[in-house]
């Protein structure tokens, strides 16, 4: 069992090193294929050997093998955290289709976290993408239709297996990408700052989360992103005046709650219905 921790640990880390290529280009509108990896500063291409993910790093000593300008710490921190997020997944799922679905659901919203953190920018390319392959995957992997499907059973419309599952994934998005809309077509129509706080790439990411997550997850995953960014904000505040009134990326906050939802939600929830007495 341990090698299979330390496999899918290293499968992490090659998946890692390409989605620092995703972070870096995507939100420039670049190609994610050529040219090939290379130094940002001098333009030296990147030879095999100083590509190894962590362990260049840690050789080169953060530095450029050619410039010897320094090599940003984001791009271990990617490959440790996409290292990581698939192992977690691998525990809590085994090696089967709902880890396939939820590693890949993880390196989407990595992608989506730093893009958000470093650019302001949630890049359509893989939103869409998310989107699309979240519906594929509910054909076959199981997403929750609470609530849609309490409501169909009052109208006594019966759904299960595949149609009960793409319900869900729909309302999940629905739910997940029309609150954000409806909230920044608010905050539009008020003369607010909708697009500085906002975006439609908020919109576009919860509509890709709700497909993934269903409904109730959706809202745990909107509720939970809410909090942390209000703590984060409230106490980076209070520690500088700098980061007082600082826009901070939402879409961030947002990713890695849904990560959380998606590892843990399902306990969460269950453990939260019963304590308030809405199941048994």
């Amino acid at each position: 069992m341990v090698t299979a921790y330390i496999i899918i640990a290293l499968f992490g880390l090659c998946f890692g090193s390409f989605l620092n290529v995703c972070i870096s280009r995507l939100p420039r509108g670049e190609s994610i294929v050529l040219p090939r990896s290379h130094c940002p500063r001098c333009n030296h291409a990147i030879r095999w050997y100083d590509n190894i993910p962590l362990i260049s790093y840690l050789v080169l000593r953060a530095r450029c093998r050619d410039c010897h300008v320094l090599i940003s710490p984001l791009y271990p921190t990617v490959e440790a955290l996409t290292a990581l997020v698939l192992v977690l997944n691998f525990h809590a799922y085994g090696l089967g289709p709902e880890f396939i679905k939820y590693a890949l659901f993880g390196m989407l919203l990595i992608v989506l976290i730093f893009t958000d953190l470093l650019d302001r920018r949630i890049p359509h390319a893989v939103t869409i993408f998310g989107i699309g392959l979240g519906l594929v995957f509910s054909f076959f992997i199981p997403v929750d239709d609470r609530p849609l499907g309490w409501i169909f059973r009052h109208w006594d419309i019966y759904l299960e297996g595949s149609p009960a599952s793409v319900a869900g994934a729909v309302a999940g998005a629905l739910v997940g990408g029309g609150l954000f809309y409806a909230v920044g077509e608010a905050f539009y129509r008020l003369g607010g700052k909708q697009k500085e706080y906002l975006g439609f790439g908020d919109v576009m990411l919860m509509l890709m989360v709700g497909t993934f997550l269903g409904v109730p997850l959706t809202l745990m995953t909107i509720l939970l992103g809410s909090l942390g960014g209000s703590i984060v904000g409230l106490v980076m505040g209070a520690v500088s005046s700098r980061f007082r009134g600082y826009a901070w990326p939402y879409g961030t906050f947002l990713g890695i709650a849904a990560i959380y939802a998606s590892l843990n939600g399902g306990w969460l929830l269950d453990g939260y219905l019963r304590w308030s007495g809405m199941t048994g």
